[in-house]
């Protein structure tokens, strides 16, 4: 592969790559390049976490990048998720795994690596600790959009202090010359690439991804566009906000149905955004997600117009657009392909004995943010 073709794998995972010039340094050297990822286990999987995730995973190891992922079960501890119970956030953890295991996610080129075997290391601590010495306090709590919060310091918890610096040490001790998080996260990764010369280390390429918005009606005041950047996020307590990985056919349906989409509405809407970050990308590669190549068709009687196939993502917004497509149309088109993506998931956790009961389990947890 060559480095264009390199290049414009990842390009169509990070919405925001700091910088580009850097990335093509690396992708010019002979270094196995490392790339991570972490994710607090914290409840159900939905499909920003399962499919997306395994779509981007799966361009960046095609692109000869390895990839480590970190399960965050301390960093979910410092955050209070589940209650801070560890046992409860290592099953989860598990659970995850299991979801990407059934997606397709290319792991001969991933790692699973957890924080619970990296905190044993007292080099890790140290590190932690001198990323800690680098800046003032502040300069930390700025960085709070991370976990998920917009927060004043004094509604954080000591222990959501320490997070960030741990979120550092940990691009370090992983040797990640890459992190590819979401653009939620991306204040924490500029940190990084300002402490890691200071500490003797590299400045880490940042690939940021799109984060999902949330099914939900969107906020009238920019103000509250992260907020419900970061809904999606939260959507394990308001599970109709998203569509979780093991939903069935049914309640595909529902969530779909009663989703914000508006006639002729382009912009901020969630159905096109699981139209253009999940289900084109899966149709213009199906080798980026467990699932035969199949077609957007929309189905729809004569009178209303007729079938419609449609090719390409412009096309879909283009007739959307000039309302040649009713949003129920789209809505009914949007949630069977989605049913087909999810199919092999909820199918392994049938049959697959030991995935059944981590998926029990996990559903039996009262999930706190």
């Amino acid at each position: 592969m060559t480095l264009e073709e390199k290049l414009s794998l990842i390009k169509q995972v990070g919405e925001e790559i700091v910088t580009e010039e850097d990335l093509k340094e690396l992708l010019k050297s002979d270094e196995q390049l490392i790339a991570y990822d972490g994710f607090e286990p914290s409840g159900q999987m939905h499909i920003a976490q399962g499919i997306l995730r395994t779509i981007n995973i799966n361009k960046m190891t095609k692109a000869g990048i390895k990839f480590k992922m970190w399960v965050a079960d301390w960093h979910a501890l410092t955050n209070n998720k589940l209650g801070g119970d560890l046992n409860k956030i290592k099953t989860v953890g598990k659970y995850f795994i299991e979801v990407w295991k059934a997606c397709g996610m290319d792991l001969e080129n991933v790692e699973f690596h957890w924080a619970s075997d990296m905190v044993k290391n007292p080099d890790y601590w140290q590190l932690v600790i001198n990323v800690g010495r680098t800046n003032k306090l502040a300069r930390f709590i700025r960085t709070a959009e991370f976990m998920g919060r917009e927060e004043s310091a004094e509604k954080l918890t000591a222990a959501q202090i320490i997070y960030p610096c741990m979120q550092i040490a940990d691009i370090f001790m992983l040797g990640a010359k890459i992190t590819q998080l979401g653009m939620d996260q991306r204040k924490v990764n500029m940190l990084a690439r300002e402490i890691g010369p200071q500490l003797g280390y590299w400045k880490p390429v940042v690939v940021s991804h799109h984060m999902l918005m949330s099914l939900a009606t969107p906020p009238k005041s920019d103000s509250d566009k992260t907020s419900r950047m970061i809904e999606l996020k939260m959507s394990k307590s308001n599970p109709e906000y998203a569509v979780f990985m093991t939903d069935t056919t049914e309640y595909i349906k529902r969530k779909i149905n009663k989703a914000w989409a508006p006639e002729g509405v382009i912009e901020e809407n969630p159905v096109l955004e699981y139209c253009k970050y999940i289900i084109f990308p899966i149709l213009d590669d199906p080798t980026s997600y467990k699932l035969q190549a199949t077609s957007f068709d929309i189905n729809r009687p004569a009178k209303w117009g007729g079938p419609m196939k449609i090719t390409s993502y412009d096309e879909l917004i283009k007739k959307y657009a000039a309302k040649e497509i009713h949003p129920q149309d789209l809505k009914n088109t949007v949630a069977a392909l989605l049913d087909k993506l999810v199919e092999p998931v909820r199918k392994h956790f049938e049959e697959n004995e030991v995935a059944k009961k981590l998926l029990e389990t996990v559903q039996s947890y009262k999930v706190t943010r």
